[in-house]
C-alpha cells in the first residue's frame, strides 16, 4: 500500500483559508435569497415591539410593587 503524503503547513492553510472563503460566498447567497421587510412593515413590526415591551414593563412593575409590599407587611408583622 501507498502511504499518502502527509499535507504541508501550507496546503492545510489554503484548505483551511478556502473553508472560509466557501462559508462567506455561501452566507452572501444566502442573504441575496432573503425577503427583506419594507419600511412600512419594520415600522409597524417595531411598533408593536414597543408597546409590547411597555405593557410587560408595566405589568412587571406592579407586580414588583404588590410583592414588595407584601414583604414589607410580613417583616412588620414579624418585627
Amino acid at each position: 500500500m501507498a502511504q499518502e503524503a502527509k499535507p504541508t503547513l501550507s496546503t492545510r492553510m489554503k484548505g483551511f483559508f478556502g473553508r472560509i472563503g466557501k462559508f462567506f460566498r455561501e452566507v452572501r447567497a444566502e442573504f441575496k435569497r432573503v425577503q427583506w421587510p419594507g419600511r412600512k412593515e419594520t415600522w409597524s413590526l417595531t411598533l408593536a415591539v414597543v408597546v409590547y415591551v411597555l405593557i410587560v414593563t408595566v405589568f412587571l412593575g406592579l407586580v414588583d410593587l404588590g410583592l414588595s409590599f407584601v414583604v414589607e407587611q410580613i417583616v412588620k408583622a414579624a418585627a
